[in-house]
């Protein structure tokens, strides 16, 4: 679930805005689970600040203008680049093109009430997946075959609803301007460099955050911590071929045991200095977050709440 363009902060909270519209799709929803045989579970139709992790995103979209001006400064044309490649060198995923997987991605969508985007997969050695969305018009989403080769289908779906929670709390666009404003101080004489640097930790920081928010949106989908566990277990040192003798048990043991042995003060300046240079936070870390929001009383008040909705359109 490694995200190439995207940033912002974790995920804490997720509100429930119902209108009758979203009511009559939630029924739609439930009728079709039933139809197709798949296990119940509620949408949960959620605000970005409801699982956010941190607030950063949230103050920079509070600068009047600065989305606006990010978008027009970065226009058009990353967008038009990334799309005439996918279209050119990858598979667009439709209800007749590789069906299954289109399913998937609907699915998560509808549970997180976000529009589907577009769908692509790309033929590549590294398991990956990845989102854009700058100037407004209709996103998409990459996913690499081995990754596709790696995962079970549930799985997969986590993954997918990842890079939805990017989409879902506006990640793209100020990641991008995040590196922007980066390249451009390290253009200022002087105190450039120290700047640079300084915003440089911060954006990684940012980063960090973001996919623990995002690690959110895929327990929400796959409302079951195992599953995401799984993916990053895999990410960790999976293969198809040991993939079914992997165990998430031993792996989140795992991540205890990291905690332990960099609880000393040598062991905390060695995880800082491990850690403070990734965009991604370290799998175990990743892990344990996820098992631990799993058991927090915001997530089960997330899920008892979407069930009740749930009930309700069913009577």
């Amino acid at each position: 679930m490694a995200v190439t363009v995207s940033v912002s902060a974790p995920i804490l909270p997720l509100c429930f805005h119902q209108s009758g519209e979203q009511s009559s799709r939630l029924a739609y929803i439930q009728q079709k689970r039933l139809i197709c045989g798949r296990n119940s579970r509620s949408s949960i139709g959620f605000g970005a600040e409801k699982v956010r992790k941190s607030r950063n995103t949230l103050l920079l979209r509070a600068i009047p203008g600065l989305n606006e001006f990010g978008k027009a400064l970065l226009g058009s044309a990353t967008e038009q680049i990334m799309l005439l490649e996918n279209i050119g060198t990858s598979v667009l995923v439709s209800k007749n093109q590789l069906s299954d997987l289109h399913g998937l991605l609907v699915e998560a969508a509808e549970i997180l009430n976000i529009e589907a985007p577009d769908l692509y997969v790309r033929q590549s050695p590294v398991p990956n997946a990845y989102t854009l969305a700058i100037s407004g018009k209709k996103p998409f989403i990459v996913v690499h075959t081995s990754l596709i080769e790696l995962l079970t289908r549930q799985e997969l779906q986590a993954v997918l609803a990842h890079e939805l929670g990017h989409l879902k709390c506006d990640h793209g666009v100020w990641l991008t301007f995040a590196n922007i404003l980066t390249l451009g101080a390290y253009t200022v004489p002087a105190f450039g460099q120290m700047i640079a640097r300084t915003l440089e930790e911060q954006m990684l920081r940012w980063l960090r955050s973001a996919e623990l928010t995002c690690d959110r949106a895929a327990l929400l989908v796959a409302q079951d911590p195992k599953i995401v566990v799984s993916v990053l277990m895999k990410l960790a040192g999976g293969c198809p071929s040991i993939a079914d003798q992997l165990n998430v048990d031993a792996f989140l043991e795992q991540a205890r045991s990291y905690d332990k042995a960099s609880s000393s003060p040598l062991g905390w300046y060695i995880r800082n200095a491990q850690t403070s240079q990734l965009s991604h936070p370290l799998p175990v870390l990743r892990a344990r977050e996820v098992d631990e929001w799993s058991r927090s009383l915001e997530y089960r008040s997330l899920l008892k709440r979407a069930n009740r909705i749930s009930t309700l359109e069913n009577v």
